[in-house]
């Protein structure tokens, strides 16, 4: 049976996951920062080999309940993402002087009268929200486009904010809609995407069921030449008049005069182009843009197709004010979007979290100098880890233990914790070896040390993992700030 799910769908699911970061009994999300070593093939115990791509080319992720597992693995840190960290947003569309944009219609996709041709933008596009149909300009004001001058190029930057319709010297129309706030362009502008908000003003002024545009579909023929003032526009909606112009016999013009109240459909009919004045006109076929509900300017998130949203996080160095749960002393080469995680066996709720573990060494005798990537063992134990920061000031090494040999496997393919005074030994150059402080309980940068050892304050595989992204490595620096933007779309 033919049916579809509407672009109305698409919007529900998108107001419902932003509304999950600030109502009542609100969804907690992260974003994690992960994979400090380089993607190669990696061996497992098993002695078989996982291809990972590498860094020039990772591969896409896969979504499945064993790499759900695998992805908490060498997560590095998590930051809270909050309701001010997040906003509805549409494609962004720069105004380029030289495009033909296309316009709003009410109809794309529909099939036009009498055929099985299904009406299109000028673009090819057969759905409304796949036009290019609105713009930012160089204020950051968007504008949707309400007529493009029978498919002209637009040579005239739209500007002002005004919330009359506006008319540019090159004949395109614009409605302007908002204006992007210091805030937004700085959180929620990319390169592809923009936040999307009705202005309250815009809103307040907007007309329900107004018309103000009409299009000629079919010019007709024999008409009296001249303008013909006071078609009425029919319909379910009332007080709409429109003015018609012929020459040659054939419509060339139709402006709206009154743009009426209450339209859902709206037609302008040839008998009364005739009856106002243009006597034999026959076949003109006129189409009347309905405009949509509230008019336009009253809901710009729905209007402009909203159902992407965008999440902003920045890490900022180490996030020293959360007890630098974020390194600096690795790069990361994977982004993940976490639903509900817990830290200590609860909820988390701290604005970071160290997903790493780490051991506190002895001071004597004095440990080695641990290499970031470097492989490190606990002989006594079997336990394999790997480096992911040295803090020799404080003699705090955070690692991570994944799957694979070298990395947090032994060679029998078990994975074994790292526990009591046994000694550490890097495996790097120069075979660092260090002494865990069994005897130290406390806190160093926010790491919560019990007997020399901290565990993760990020639950493994606790929660939802609801996004991944492998890509190239990114350096990160303690006067750095990486500033991730994800963009969903329903």
């Amino acid at each position: 049976m033919p049916a579809i799910i509407t672009n109305k769908f698409r919007r529900h699911n998108a107001q419902q996951f932003v509304e999950s970061f600030s109502e009542t009994a609100n969804t907690v999300y992260y974003m994690g920062l992960g994979r400090p070593q380089a993607y190669a093939t990696s061996t497992r115990g098993d002695s078989r080999t996982d291809n990972e791509g590498t860094d020039t080319t990772p591969l896409t992720p896969v979504d499945s309940i064993g790499d759900e597992f695998y992805y908490f693995d060498d997560l590095l840190a998590a930051k809270r993402i909050t309701s001010s960290d997040v906003s509805f947003a549409i494609p962004r569309r720069n105004w380029t002087t030289g495009t033909v944009y296309d316009y709003y219609r009410h109809d794309y996709g529909n099939r036009i009268t009498g055929t099985t041709t299904t009406q299109s933008a000028n673009s090819g596009a057969t759905n409304l929200f796949d036009a290019t149909f609105y713009v930012l300009n160089s204020n950051n004001n968007v504008y949707k486009c309400l007529d493009n001058n029978g498919n002209a190029t637009s040579t005239v930057e739209p500007t002002g904010t005004s919330t009359s319709i506006l008319t540019t010297g090159d004949g395109y129309k614009w409605k302007y809609m908002y204006t992007l706030s210091a805030s937004q362009q700085a959180n929620f502008l990319s390169t592809d995407f923009m936040a999307v908000a009705t202005n309250s003003t815009v809103s307040a002024a907007a007309v329900d069921g107004a018309v103000n545009i009409a299009k000629i579909k079919t010019a007709g023929s024999g008409g009296a030449n001249g303008t013909h003032t006071g078609v009425a526009i029919r319909g379910d909606g009332s007080s709409g008049v429109a003015s018609v112009t012929v020459a040659g016999g054939a419509v060339t013009a139709v402006s709206i005069t009154t743009p009426g109240t209450g339209y859902t459909f709206a037609y302008i009919r040839n008998a009364d182009i005739v009856a106002a004045g243009a006597t034999s006109l026959s076949g003109a076929e006129i189409d009347v843009i309905v405009e949509p509900k509230g008019g336009h300017g009253k809901n710009a998130i729905k209007e402009l197709g909203g159902f992407f949203v965008m999440l902003n996080t920045s890490f900022e160095g180490v996030e020293s004010g959360s007890g630098s749960d974020v390194s600096a002393a690795n790069d990361f080469r994977r982004v993940a979007l976490l639903r509900d995680p817990n830290s200590g066996g609860s909820a988390a709720t701290a604005t970071t979290l160290r997903a790493t573990k780490a051991i506190r060494f002895a001071a004597s005798p004095t440990p080695g100098s641990f290499q970031v990537d470097e492989e490190i063992n606990q002989a006594s134990t079997g336990a394999v880890g790997k480096v992911v920061e040295y803090d020799s000031t404080n003699r705090v090494l955070f690692y991570i233990q994944t799957r694979f040999n070298d990395e947090g496997v032994d060679s029998n393919g078990n994975q074994t914790a790292f526990s009591g005074a046994n000694v550490v030994t890097g495996q790097g150059g120069s075979s660092p070896t260090g002494t865990p402080d069994t005897g130290f309980s406390s806190t160093v940068n926010g790491s919560s040390f019990t007997s020399g050892y901290s565990a993760s304050e990020l639950d493994a595989d606790s929660g939802d993992v609801m996004y991944i992204e492998n890509r190239a490595p990114i350096t990160r620096a303690t006067d750095q700030t990486e500033n991730v933007k994800l963009i969903i779309e329903f």
